[in-house]
């Protein structure tokens, strides 16, 4: 049985990537109700606010969903520009992170170009880089270290570079790297430039995850202009089915990214959703609170069954059982269950460990009792 037990869907060529397997697929493949199925894989937030289903309920939408939203997103962008402390000139919308890095790599990674993928991180950096047809440069991170990026390594790859691809808190590791650690890249990587007599490469700082700590590296584009920070409304808002993601960097880099924007791939209802979510510090402040609660007793519990549990500051957890075989056939018996974690296949650096994200306190109470039989060896 493969270590990759909910991947096994092939959205074809070029890429060797496998889609998460639907409900249905699982349900199919493990004789489960579908109604039973929990996604611990995903990273997805399970309480999503009650703004939506007000809104919803009052039809309050910028402009009927017979039309197409305002080309220019003018509301949306203005009270994403005011959450995150920058201009409107330093902002592009897209249909989820997701969109952003497909826009980006249009923009700024040239056929037969270059990419630095710092490794594991997610998985979508490489899938873009190779659909573009250009190199991924891996550069492994330092498990020893936390994995935390392997930054002289980095640096020197950027120096073959079009695209500088980094993740802080990285996903699927769960930690941001260490203060200081990406100001000092970005500084060493443009000084090489200039050393080189060459553009600088674009570096792309994802910060999915950046509200969990409190903590944004958007003012470094005041000293590196080639840099381009990625926000979501789909972790620490809880909106990921509106699928609406931003990019923020100087003005010539947004300049350069506009003409690749699809028009109108944002939908009216996302556009009013998340404007009005971005303006509601409550919706917020309400979400991290839930999840940082259920986070640390999710943790706690499954320390307390031996589970060797990593470090988080988002919204999953990394577990390390030591070897690809248990890893595989914990899996199997959560799958059994109903429960869906994040798997990876062999050969990859975490094929030792399960990613779970942080559901609700019923679906965590059953992820733990699950967890339970299975340290027990109870059948499913």
């Amino acid at each position: 049985m493969s270590p990759t037990p909910v991947t096994y869907t092939n959205p074809g060529e070029p890429i060797a990537y496998s889609w998460e397997a639907t409900n249905e697929e699982v349900a199919d493949r493990y004789g489960v109700p579908i109604e039973s199925i929990v996604r611990f894989d995903l990273n997805t937030s399970p309480a999503p606010p009650e703004l939506v289903a007000r809104l919803v309920a009052l039809g309050r939408f910028d402009v009927p969903m017979s039309e197409y939203p305002p080309a220019d997103y003018r509301r949306l962008i203005a009270a994403a520009a005011a959450r995150y402390g920058v201009e409107a000139s330093e902002l592009i919308v897209g249909a989820g992170a997701d969109e952003i890095l497909d826009i980006i790599t249009k923009a700024f990674l040239p056929v037969g170009g270059a990419a630095v993928v710092p490794t594991p991180t997610y998985a979508m950096y490489r899938v873009d880089t190779e659909q573009r047809g250009a190199t991924v440069l891996p550069v492994p991170r330092r498990r020893e270290a936390g994995w935390t990026l392997d930054l002289e390594a980095t640096r020197d790859a950027a120096r073959r570079a079009d695209v500088v691809w980094l993740c802080s808190p990285n996903n699927p590791t769960a930690m941001p790297e260490p203060d200081g650690a990406i100001a000092g890249l970005l500084v060493g990587i443009l000084a090489d430039a200039v050393a080189d007599g060459r553009a600088a490469p674009v570096v792309v700082v994802d910060e999915a995850y950046a509200e969990f700590t409190g903590r944004s590296l958007v003012e470094l584009r005041a000293d590196y202009p080639n840099l381009i920070v990625i926000r979501t409304a789909s972790k620490a808002y809880a909106l990921a089915g509106l699928r609406v993601g931003f990019a923020i960097a100087h003005p010539s880099l947004i300049a350069r990214m506009n003409p690749y924007r699809p028009p109108g791939s944002i939908s009216v209802v996302s556009v009013t959703l998340v404007t009005e979510a971005l303006l509601d510090d409550s919706i917020l402040e309400g979400n991290l609170q839930r999840v940082t609660t259920e986070r640390d007793r999710l943790s706690d519990a499954l320390r307390a069954l031996g589970w060797s549990v990593g470090p988080s500051v988002t919204n999953f957890i990394l577990v390390d059982f030591g070897s690809a075989a248990t890893a595989e056939a914990v899996a199997e018996g959560l799958l059994r269950r109903g429960l869906v974690p994040r798997t990876f296949p062999d050969g990859h650096p975490l094929a030792d460990h399960l990613r779970l994200t942080i559901r609700s306190t019923e679906e965590n109470d059953r992820f733990i009792a699950a967890a339970t039989e299975i340290v027990k060896g109870v059948p499913s």
